[in-house]
């Protein structure tokens, strides 16, 4: 067995959405930094049914001034290998 990280994308929303709160932002006030036509993607990421692309996360992260990692959930999973 060997343990394997794996991205939790509801905790990741979870983490997007409370740094949003704490930033004072809507999800308004992200769609119009982002440029999207619809705050959809936004919602996405917030309720973990998709992740930010990388350029968006480094935007993310400037946006809160955190880190990625401070961003992403990370659980380890234990996978059977061979």
């Amino acid at each position: 067995m060997m343990n394997f990280p794996m991205i939790n994308t509801v905790a990741t929303g979870q983490n997007i959405n409370r740094m949003r709160i704490r930033a004072g932002m809507t999800v308004r006030d992200m769609q119009e930094v982002f440029g999207f036509a619809t705050p959809q993607a936004i919602y996405k990421w917030i309720h973990g049914a998709a992740m930010p692309t990388i350029d968006n996360m480094v935007i993310l992260a400037a946006m809160f001034d955190v880190t990625i990692d401070e961003i992403v959930a990370v659980d380890m999973i234990e996978v059977k290998v061979g």
